[in-house]
């Protein structure tokens, strides 16, 4: 499923237009973004959690030249699996 698909189902299980389903699409994405930016986490019970992760700066290899090299540091977003989103895909 690609974002059109979801906001067409959003759209029609709300019973909203499309333009409204991919404000709401948008604005949940926004949201999350700037929050996990902050480093805070966001807890949707029984979807899942979306949190800030930060990687280290590691050694590396560069796979054409076999030489090493430094990796830096960076953040990533990570999403944990809620109870209830584990159950309906097992």
């Amino acid at each position: 499923m690609n974002k059109k698909d979801l906001v067409a189902k959003i759209a029609k299980d709300s019973d909203v237009t499309l333009r409204d389903a991919t404000k709401m699409l948008d604005s949940f994405c926004a949201a999350v973004g700037e929050t996990t930016k902050t480093g805070e986490s966001v807890a949707l019970v029984g979807f899942g959690t979306f949190s800030l992760t930060e990687r280290s700066a590691r050694k590396g290899r560069n796979p054409q030249t076999g030489e090493e090299i430094t990796i830096a540091a960076s953040k990533s977003v990570s999403f944990k699996a809620g109870k209830a989103l584990k159950e309906a895909v097992s």
